[in-house]
């Protein structure tokens, strides 16, 4: 039977062994896991932005006089205006964007920007290449690229046959101011001077007591109108404007010059000393003097040409401005002027 020393001993062994078993296992340290990095889910873009609604205001606008690219321009009311020149177009860049007088530029449609008559009219613009012909509504400011008469609606263009070209020889004739609300010439009722059209009512007044004075004696008395029911007024005649002035799409062929030319024009003038002393200053880029007939009546204009090709006549101008000449313009005449 086993005495109280040896269990004793005994169990101070067992401990030991347990404490050596403890002591040589290696600490248990948690695993550490290695996360790969997920890849972000693509974002989607954002909603496109609501587009800005433009809402038109129409209103017959002639302007004051106006500077761009350092040249002057005075807008007037010229509706005698008959002019040939280079016409250009634009169209995607300025869609859905408000004209100069408040409308709302449609390259689809059958409009135009010129530099100085009034807005809206409308006038004939001819192709002097192919002789078509169609009636435009101005109703914007432009084009400010130097040597371009005016500047047409992507459509329009497409209609008289140089939207591929990009330019063409053109008349443009003034036919009339545009109706606000139509395609055709403004009725009589928008002719109202715009002083009169604004005009602040007369303030109301008391009633005023009238009675009928005593006849003179010895003095004839005529008898009085009979007095009509006070009916309402008759509705005004509505004038429907002449089809060849619509601004509605219709192309129509005309006659034109067999053969065009392009020139710089630096003048036109009533006496051949004023075009002589314009031509000797430009006589370096080739000026001469065209005497011709305007209205019956003999003018000097200074011109610089012909020119086939519409750059060549835009390197022409170009030179005339660089020495300070900015009274000039491209036109198109026959090729024997």
């Amino acid at each position: 039977m086993m005495t109280s020393a040896v269990r004793i001993s005994v169990l101070v062994l067992v401990c030991a062994g347990l404490a050596a078993c403890v002591a040589k296992r290696p600490p248990v340290v948690a695993p550490v896991v290695q996360h790969t990095p997920v890849a972000e889910a693509p974002m989607a873009p954002p909603p496109p932005p609501e587009p800005m609604i433009v809402m038109p205001h129409p209103i017959y606008k002639v302007g004051d006089p106006y500077q761009v690219a350092g040249i002057w321009y005075y807008p007037k009311e010229d509706f005698g205006y008959n002019e040939t020149g280079i016409a250009s177009f634009y169209g995607a860049d300025f869609h859905g964007k408000l004209t100069a007088n408040g409308e709302v530029f449609d390259r689809n449609g059958i409009s135009g920007a010129h530099p100085t008559l009034p807005m809206p009219a409308n006038v004939r613009v001819t192709n002097l290449e192919n002789g078509r012909s169609l009636v435009v509504r101005v109703n914007d400011r432009g084009p400010f690229v130097s040597g371009r008469i005016i500047d047409l609606s992507e459509h329009a263009a497409d209609l008289l046959g140089f939207k591929q070209t990009g330019t063409a020889r053109v008349r443009v004739t003034a036919l009339g101011r545009a109706d606000l609300y139509g395609p055709g010439l403004a009725p009589p009722s928008q002719e109202t001077p715009p002083e009169i059209a604004m005009a602040v009512p007369a303030a109301r007044v008391a009633a005023v007591q009238a009675a009928e004075l005593a006849p003179v004696s010895g003095a004839r008395v005529a008898t009085p109108p009979p007095r009509s029911a006070n009916l309402p007024m008759q509705i005004q005649k509505i004038e429907i404007a002449a089809l060849e002035a619509v601004a509605d799409g219709t192309v129509t062929s005309v006659a034109v010059p067999p053969v065009t030319a392009i020139y710089v024009q630096a003048g036109a003038f009533t006496s051949v000393q004023n075009a002589g002393a314009v031509a000797a200053k430009l006589y370096n880029i080739g000026a001469r003097v065209f005497p011709g007939l305007k209205d019956g009546k003999t003018i000097y204009r200074v011109r610089i040409g012909p020119f086939q090709a519409v750059p060549d006549a835009d390197a022409a101008l170009a030179r005339v401005l660089a020495v300070g000449h900015n009274d000039v313009q491209i036109v198109v005449d026959s090729a024997t002027s």
